[in-house]
């Protein structure tokens, strides 16, 4: 209830009565301030009068009024500011530390509202609020896009900074831990994001210009190299010699272990050995691939400098000991759009935030809006309920929304549970002040 009641005071959704608190005074709210996440009052700078007196302060939200002193704000400071207490219960008067009483104001949750809200929360179908998405007015759809759009953008800027946290600030490996992780497309890209961890990466460094040694630390620290079969070829044997000379050379910490790789249900060509073939073949061709790829200044330039095959060995095998028919294993074209989704753009971002770059920054959407949409189940939904798909841009905000609100089941944060619950207007809701 007490999310509701944000809810309805955030959008100004009354009864259709006058408002007045407890005690009888008259409220007409002007503001209803900022929502603030974080600790303390649940509204900042909220203006509002209070029998024709105007008030500037915070406003606390609460279920029950007996929840104030539950949660200790009666001797908190950060409270002393607070000008109402909303309430769907006043059960208490409430005071702030001096003792002065706070008004409290009883919102009551209109009976339409609380019924469509009751409906989102029960549905069992995805999105819930489907009959009303075809009919939306294109802005409010774009606008809430680009919102959702930039909240992605935001939250892989923040995994980016959690990892150059643990790297030591250095972009080039972070870039390549994050690379990796996509490299596993879902299925391994925990297994790729762990073992890309496990890379020392200078001590790499100092072979970067030998492929074989490359492939060798690859290959060691993934785990693929414990084993001691009967039928092992002559490269198999050679990688396997040279990776136990680097572990003692550079005293490597333990390899992944082996179990963590999956294959079932993979396609022969996105098999781990293949995909870190072409990627020590990555590393072994670039050796400032983020410095490059922040310059490329189009998605095709960026797309060219990702663009790898293997060595010649990876021509003829899946595996170590399964071969293959000859052809150059390049990654492909989907698999280089979802690299420049999820790990080129947000970097692109992530570094213009880190540089005050505008530049990078909008270069990071022009990106996104000229590649196409993703092909999920998520943007599959979506699409099928009546919302466009046309960019990647679009795919990208879709997630954002899925995974964040509707998984969540967070629709009162959601524009378009807004716009569900707000029905035929049969509530008062209205950007004026209301008495």
């Amino acid at each position: 209830m007490e999310h509701l009641l944000h809810y309805l005071w955030k959008h100004k959704i009354f009864p259709l009565q006058e408002l007045r608190t407890t005690d009888g005074q008259r409220v007409e709210v002007i503001d209803t301030g900022l929502p603030n996440a974080d600790a303390g009052p649940d509204f900042f700078n909220a203006k509002l009068k209070l029998d024709g007196v105007l008030w500037v302060g915070n406003v606390e939200i609460h279920d029950q009024a007996s929840q104030w002193m539950k949660h200790g704000h009666q001797t908190d400071e950060a409270y002393d500011n607070v000008i109402l207490h909303v309430v769907s219960q006043a059960d208490c008067t409430v005071c702030r530390r001096d003792g002065s009483p706070i008004p409290q104001l009883v919102l009551t949750c209109p009976d339409d509202v609380a019924r469509r809200y009751d409906e989102l929360r029960r549905a069992d179908v995805y999105p819930p609020c489907y009959t009303i998405l075809s009919s939306l007015p294109r802005l409010t759809v774009h606008s809430w896009l680009s919102a959702l759009q930039v909240e992605r953008f935001e939250r892989k800027a923040r995994d980016i900074r959690a990892r150059l946290d643990a790297c030591q600030n250095h972009w080039e490996d972070v870039f390549f831990i994050t690379l990796a992780r996509n490299y596993g497309f879902g299925l391994n890209s925990d297994a790729f994001e762990a073992w890309a961890k496990r890379l020392p990466f200078r001590a790499v460094d100092k072979h970067r210009d030998d492929l074989f040694q490359v492939e060798a630390f690859f290959f060691g620290q993934a785990g693929l190299l414990d084993e001691e079969p009967a039928d092992a070829d002559d490269y198999y044997l050679r990688l396997q010699k040279e990776f136990r000379y680097l572990q003692r050379k550079f005293e490597l910490p333990p390899s992944l272990p082996v179990g963590q790789w999956r294959f079932l249900r993979l396609r022969p060509g996105n098999f781990p050995h293949v995909r870190l073939a072409q990627l020590a073949c990555l590393y072994h061709t670039h050796r400032s691939l983020f410095s490059q790829v922040m310059e490329a200044e189009t998605p095709e330039a960026a797309k060219k400098l990702l663009s790898t095959a293997t060595s010649a060995y990876w021509e003829q095998h899946f595996t170590f000991r399964r071969t293959s028919p000859k052809k150059e294993k390049r990654v492909g074209g989907n698999a280089l759009n979802l690299m420049l989704i999820n790990t080129v753009i947000p970097f692109l971002y992530a570094y213009g935030l880190h540089k005050a770059d505008e530049v990078l920054c909008d270069r990071a959407t022009r990106f996104l809006e000229s590649l196409r949409a993703e092909n999920n189940y998520i943007t599959r939904m979506w699409e099928g309920a009546g919302l466009p798909v046309s960019t990647a841009a679009d795919s990208q905000a879709l997630i954002q929304l899925q995974k964040e609100y509707c998984d969540r089941k967070d629709c009162l944060r959601c524009r378009f549970g807004y716009e569900f619950l707000k029905g035929k207007k049969t509530v008062r809701s209205s950007s004026d002040a209301i008495g």
